[in-house]
């Protein structure tokens, strides 16, 4: 245990699932607005069962928000079934927290446009080259080669922001689980029905 006053243990110790939910969206904001965050790069899971790192760039309860190139191979899955699973895992504090929504994707709107106006330049650049997935002869970023190790300017960008979109989960279900020596708790919510409830680990 830390020194530090944790409103997940003391709702342990009242029964208090309110404060259980609470901590946990207090835990995914500073995750997206932390890159320090043990919460910040979440194992995200389509729903053909492949899972895979990404960065949380935003949240707002309960709707997280991720980058993703529209050339993925996971966009075309979630245009078929938009089932997502989300992974968080605080190693220093022992928290899990699992969650379960719908996904959507979008290239256009005032949200991408911010979110594409926000990015720095090296990162944009990504956009720039292969669509994810593709065939190479020998190892590549799948960069344009002019690109190889420079930051391109806003001009030379132009074309990256069409492979630019955002993914959307709108969250339904959250499972909160706590490892102890003392013995682990787990908690289940119902998003959308406002429903929670303790549960064994």
């Amino acid at each position: 245990m830390t020194d530090r006053p944790q409103a997940w243990l003391w709702a342990v110790m009242t029964d208090a699932l309110d404060d259980i939910l609470e901590d946990s969206s207090r835990r995914l904001l500073q995750a997206a607005s932390d890159r320090r965050s043990p919460m910040h790069t979440p194992v995200v899971a389509t729903a053909d069962a492949d899972a895979r790192v990404m960065v949380l760039r935003a949240f707002t309860p309960w709707t997280l928000r991720f980058h993703t190139d529209i050339r993925a191979p996971k966009v075309a899955v979630i245009a078929g079934d938009p089932r997502v699973g989300v992974l968080f895992y605080d190693k220093a504090e022992k928290v899990q927290i699992r969650v379960r929504g719908r996904a959507r994707v979008e290239r256009d709107g005032a949200v991408a446009d911010a979110a594409w106006a926000a990015g720095d330049n090296f990162a944009r650049r990504c956009y720039l080259g292969e669509g994810p997935g593709s065939g190479v002869e020998a190892a590549s970023s799948g960069l344009p080669a002019a690109f190889e190790g420079r930051k391109p300017t806003d001009d030379e960008l132009l074309p990256a922001r069409g492979n630019f979109a955002i993914m959307l989960v709108e969250l339904t279900e959250l499972d909160w689980f706590s490892l102890s020596q003392d013995g682990h708790r787990r908690a289940q919510f119902d998003l959308a029905s406002g429903t929670s409830r303790w549960v064994t680990p």
